[in-house]
């Protein structure tokens, strides 16, 4: 940004908010331009640079949502953080479609307002800096742990860089085994955090009725069983970084809590009634496309624009080959360390093999691949004998699937679908791993089959 105080251009009809919002921004440090109106706003960015706007949705003549896609159309990369009263969400969400970057409840203290302008800028100049991202490749990252030579790998890193000291929340997205826990764990260690506490929770390892707990914590006597109070994960990583892994999985019913702590930074333990205020930075997960989540109606709208305020996507390891050599002495070294073993290398021919590989299991097959090797080997160096690719040959030799005769695609997923939940004993979980799908998923699939939602049998 070019000034030294970034400038902050207000909209709103009334003039003691603009008055208050004014004084407030200016004893923050922040230069503060208020205007009534949006066409006198539209007037005043033509004229001046604005580092941020913050509008009253319910305007006079073109109201906030029409304000909006009109600083969008003309300046795409000015953040906007919109003002709503408390019982009009679903317009706030309106207005994160349209582009807008946050937004805040009516009513409102002026201390949450400034920390969501800051968490904005803080955000804008993340942006800024990434333009000059391929420049900056030359430049290379290194992350304990994270073996990344590829430019596709170092890209990774580089935006891990720019976002780790901010307080931004992380969407971090990519298939299983790519590595979003080695990635998050790198964005905390190099925030001001790092001294904080770093507390991971995996959705779907915890079954549906015990997460709210989990995460929430509960006191004495919430439910059977509960016979002491227990503090829950984001009290455990207060000042510091809660990791939630597959938040796609995340239950509706948790996702409001969830909404409402990144918004008010407050919750209730399970079974209580005293508020506590916690200050946890959330990087969250997903395997899932979340916004095909959005369109089957498994995940809130208004969850997916506060989580989603700078991604970072993983690839699979299938596009960055590249990195595999590296990755498998990193993990030779590794297990026969472990192992005592003298293994000192790889043969051509195993690591031809495996950088042929498709590897839908990613860096953790890799990695698991590398340890069964190292374990059963008997040489000094690993040779295409000790590697073992856990999956049909056919896939590997390149050869098409066809379907049984006389059945469509469809039919043959629907029988799959019936298969997994026959070998599961109705264990929807279990069947859903089986079939590499989110429970949500699931579910909604078995629903378009016209199965009906039965209990849930146990495995």
């Amino acid at each position: 940004m070019s000034q030294e105080k970034p400038s902050i251009l207000i909209v709103d009809d009334e003039p003691k908010m603009r008055r208050l919002l004014e004084l407030q921004l200016g004893d923050e440090g922040l230069l503060a331009h208020a205007t009534p109106d949006a066409e006198t706003a539209l007037q005043a960015l033509n004229k001046e640079k604005f580092d941020l706007v913050v509008t009253d949705f319910k305007l006079p003549g073109m109201n906030g949502l029409e304000f909006l896609r009109a600083v969008r159309r003309a300046n795409a990369d000015l953040p906007v953080v919109v003002m709503t009263a408390y019982g009009t969400v679903e317009s706030a969400v309106d207005a994160m479609k349209a582009g807008a970057s946050d937004y805040v409840l009516k009513p409102f203290s002026l201390a949450e307002l400034v920390l969501v302008i800051r968490k904005e800028l803080d955000a804008r100049k993340l942006r800024e800096e990434n333009r000059s991202l391929r420049e900056a490749l030359g430049q290379r990252y290194e992350y304990k742990n994270i073996v990344a030579r590829s430019d596709r790998m170092q890209a990774v890193l580089a935006l891990v860089e720019r976002v780790a000291p901010t307080n931004a929340t992380i969407l971090v997205g990519g298939e299983s085994g790519v590595g979003k826990d080695l990635i998050a764990r790198a964005i905390h260690e190099h925030s001001n955090r790092a001294k904080g506490p770093f507390v991971k929770i995996n959705s779907t390892a915890i079954p549906e009725n015990l997460l709210e707990s989990e995460l929430f914590g509960y006191e004495k006597g919430a439910f059977t069983g509960a016979t002491t109070s227990k503090p829950g994960k984001f009290e455990l990583a207060d000042e510091g970084t809660l990791f939630l892994d597959e938040i796609g999985d995340v239950p509706p019913a948790i996702q409001v809590k969830l909404l409402r702590v990144l918004q008010e930074r407050e919750f209730e333990r399970l079974g209580g009634t005293k508020t506590l205020k916690v200050d946890v930075r959330l990087i969250a997960a997903t395997n899932r496309d979340l916004r095909a989540a959005l369109e089957d109606g498994s995940f809130r709208e208004d969850l997916y624009y506060r989580l989603n305020v700078v991604a970072i996507d993983i690839p699979p390891l299938r596009d960055h080959k590249e990195d595999i050599p590296a990755l498998v002495q990193f993990f030779l070294e590794k297990f026969a360390r472990e192992y005592g073993r003298s293994i000192q290398g790889i043969t051509p021919q195993a690591m031809k093999a495996l950088t042929e590989f498709h590897w839908p299991g990613n860096v953790r097959e890799l990695e698991n691949v590398i340890e069964r090797g190292v374990t059963l080997s008997t040489g000094t160096s690993l040779d295409v004998a000790d590697i073992q690719l856990d999956i049909p040959s056919a896939r590997s030799a390149g050869t098409s699937f066809t379907l049984p005769p006389n059945m469509t695609l469809e039919q043959w997923e629907e029988e799959a679908i019936r298969e997994a939940l026959r070998q599961a004993n109705g264990n929807k979980s279990q069947a859903a791993r089986t079939l590499g799908l989110s429970r949500n998923a699931l579910r909604y699939r078995l629903s378009q089959m016209g199965v009906p939602d039965s209990p849930e049998k146990e495995s």
